[in-house]
């Protein structure tokens, strides 16, 4: 054979295809030899493949090392001053310390629905790092170099973003667990040689690793990372009802030429957006007398107001305002009853002081906290006493407060709802026949609403039923402009005896329709 056709024939060889068999049709072996590498992606359907993720954090991985490691030094530099002088110690500092070349891969990734506002995910991570630590001991002038190789972490954590906010990135806390002990695998060398070849040690290292490291994350607990401030993403919720009873006015000014004032009294709270509310209007009366009861859902006792409004009624025109006055919250006693009689002023910035008497509004207010928001109340009154149970709770002598409390409904989202016609849904939430509905979204079958309703009550709604209905309404003029996409009625007395439910349901009239709906009752 030629020099040539020596040379074309090894090219052949070198240039032949791969053999390529079918899965089916390898051996026992093969299979498993193969089967440790196959990402959970294919493995479990479950898993979401994430190469994009990888690719990034392969981009990022030299700038992540750096991050790394040097938060690693000034954690571990407080601890190494500890044993200075101890044990003959003189000095201990890394004499390298970098993670390698080879970032993590995360053969993939599992994501959780649930009902509550926050987001789970559990990757899968393998870690086999080319990392270069070499520790530095100094002991009696003797210099002791401790070195990790051969690092590879397997590893299954969940990871919770909650609760989901308004505000960037979106959630306030991320909680991780680990759902297994992790598994660790290392060498370790010192002054060269490998001690990990010493008989028990390897074990002995492993179990104390699993231990101390993995056991304070082992699912359920979890290690919790702020990531917001709690005060940029704290929401108001109510923490107690106040009372108002609008009993008379005196000696209220003349604003008509003829006959006396036809007087009402409006009233609302600060911090918040709802209508205010009236009393009925008093014919002909300077002195009129209402006796009519009010309540409000008190959010932050420390901050709000109650405004009170009298007006003089007119058919024609703007109502006149004879007089007006406010009550800081801050200056009520939870659970006692305080009638005020309050000077009537103008509403203006100017001194009123000299000019004419627009007399009087006398009006009785109660607050009354939720019992799991007492200690609210303590904060915002820091004078007066906490009470912590009916023992200690002044007794109602006319049994006004016994059993009231507040329903809250929060209508998240639906899925699934298909009109004939259109999808434009929105919600209707009817109780007792107080009717309240959420805005409209145009032109989808996933609505997220997330508007929360609020009823007021006198007892606890034990054998009553709330009625949420879909409907969907088309945007222009035309007949027919609107159908039902379904409804539910939803038994309150889970939510009486349990304080709280949180469900999808599914929607009556539609085919695959359902609807997340969040309950509370809150008791005074």
């Amino acid at each position: 054979m030629s020099r040539t056709e020596s040379s074309l024939f090894f090219l052949n060889c070198r240039l032949q295809d791969p053999v390529i068999r079918p899965f089916d049709q390898l051996d026992t072996t093969a299979i498993d030899d193969i089967l440790p590498e196959i990402p959970l992606w294919i493995k479990n359907p479950d898993y979401e493949r994430v190469d994009w993720l990888n690719k990034f954090i392969l981009d990022m991985w030299p700038y992540l090392d750096k991050a790394i490691c040097a938060n690693i030094r000034s954690i571990a530099q407080p601890m190494f001053d500890q044993y200075i002088g101890k044990f003959h110690i003189d000095a201990i500092q890394f004499e390298n310390l970098s993670l390698g070349t080879l970032p993590p891969v995360i053969h993939g990734i599992k994501v959780f629905q649930t009902n509550e506002k926050e987001l789970v995910m559990e990757p899968a991570i393998r870690w086999a790092g080319n990392p270069n630590i070499v520790l530095s001991v100094k002991v009696l002038s003797l210099h002791i170099r401790i070195q990790l190789v051969d690092l590879q972490v397997f590893a299954a954590p969940r990871v919770t973003l909650k609760p989901l906010v308004p505000t960037f990135p979106c959630f306030a806390n991320a909680a991780v667990s680990l759902m297994e002990k992790p598994y660790v695998d290392f060498g370790m060398k010192i002054l060269g040689a490998d001690i990990m070849s010493i008989p028990g040690l390897y074990r002995y290292i492993q179990e104390t690793i699993k231990k101390n490291n993995a056991g304070p994350y082992l699912w359920p607990r979890a290690h919790k990372v702020p990531i917001l401030d709690p005060s940029t993403v704290v929401t108001k919720k109510p923490v107690g009802i106040l009372h108002v009873k609008v009993i008379r006015a005196m000696k209220l000014l003349k604003m008509d030429l003829l006959g006396a004032s036809d007087p009402y009294v409006k009233l609302s709270l600060t911090g918040e957006r709802l209508p205010a509310k009236k009393t009925n209007v008093k014919r002909n009366n300077l002195n009129p007398e209402w006796n009519e009861n009010f309540k409000f859902i008190v959010k932050d006792p420390s901050t709000q107001t109650l405004k009170l409004q009298v007006y003089d009624w007119d058919k024609v025109g703007g109502h006149d305002k004879l007089g007006m006055q406010l009550v800081p919250l801050d200056s009520l006693r939870p659970y006692e009853k305080k009638e005020l009689k309050l000077n009537l002023k103008n509403g203006s910035d100017v001194d009123d002081h000299h000019k004419k008497q627009r007399g009087h509004l006398v009006v009785e207010l109660t607050v009354v906290p939720f019992k799991e928001e007492s200690a609210s109340f303590k904060g915002s009154f820091s004078e007066y006493k906490r009470y912590e149970s009916g023992i200690d709770q002044p007794p109602d002598e006319d049994g006004a407060f016994e059993g009231a409390g507040l329903l809250s409904v929060m209508v998240i989202g639906a899925e699934d709802v298909e009109g004939e016609r259109h999808n434009n849904p929105y919600a209707i939430v009817v109780y007792r026949g107080d009717k309240k509905k959420t805005r409209m979204i145009r032109k989808t079958r996933r609505p997220f609403w997330n508007e929360e309703f609020q009823f007021m009550l006198d007892e606890p709604p034990l054998k009553e039923k709330i009625h949420i209905e879909v409907m969907s309404k088309r945007s222009g003029i035309s007949f027919r402009s609107k159908e039902s996409l379904g409804h539910v009625q939803i038994n309150l007395s889970d939510v009486v005896h349990n304080g709280r439910i949180n469900e999808k349901y599914h929607l009556i009239n539609s085919k695959n329709g359902v609807i997340h709906v969040e309950i509370r009752w809150e008791t005074v």
